[in-house]
């Protein structure tokens, strides 16, 4: 998996040694309660490095899972995923899969611009390797995530139950 940077962050794949970050990242309800369909908290370290082992298996060209640090210090602050979608059941599928875009940082990482930035790093890597397209999918609540969509100029394209088995806010961006 590549290694991206920007100016302050530093986004590189997840290693065993970050377990004990991502056990409290996931730990929190504040963290993960618009994660999916059914949220639920990380319990303990061997969940973290499951959870690490399945980041790592997706192997892929564009695609990744990748831990969000900081340039300066390595600090870990997040988690960007850019991965394949699923579709809720009784969607039809036909042709490639929509592609998501998704992140969920740190509380102590909220409010300094690191979820844009690291997207925006991201995208545009994805749009320089021919991805077409990229979705973001949101809680209708997620208002901090949907002010993340809208700075990364994502267009709104409203609520939809089409991924996850569950009702979201559908953003959609394409190569500028």
């Amino acid at each position: 998996m590549r290694i991206l940077t920007s100016d302050r962050l530093l986004l590189r794949p997840w290693r065993d040694d970050d377990a004990d970050f991502l056990l409290d990242l996931e730990s929190r309800w504040e963290v993960v309660r618009f994660l999916g369909a059914h949220p639920t908290t990380m319990r303990t370290r061997e969940d973290a490095l499951a959870s690490i082992a399945r980041r790592r298996a997706l192997d892929h060209p564009i695609h990744g899972i990748w831990v969000i640090t900081t340039v300066t210090d390595g600090r870990p602050v997040g988690n960007l995923l850019l991965k394949p979608i699923p579709l809720s059941a009784g969607e039809p599928s036909g042709g490639p899969a929509d592609v998501e875009i998704g992140w969920h940082l740190h509380p102590d990482a909220w409010g300094h611009g690191y979820a844009t930035e690291a997207a925006d790093l991201v995208l545009g890597d994805a749009f320089r390797l021919g991805l077409p397209k990229v979705i973001a999918v949101t809680d209708p609540g997620n208002l901090a995530s949907q002010a993340v969509c809208r700075r990364l100029g994502m267009t709104d394209l409203g609520r939809t139950t089409k991924y996850y088995d569950s009702p979201n806010r559908l953003f959609a961006k394409l190569p500028r």
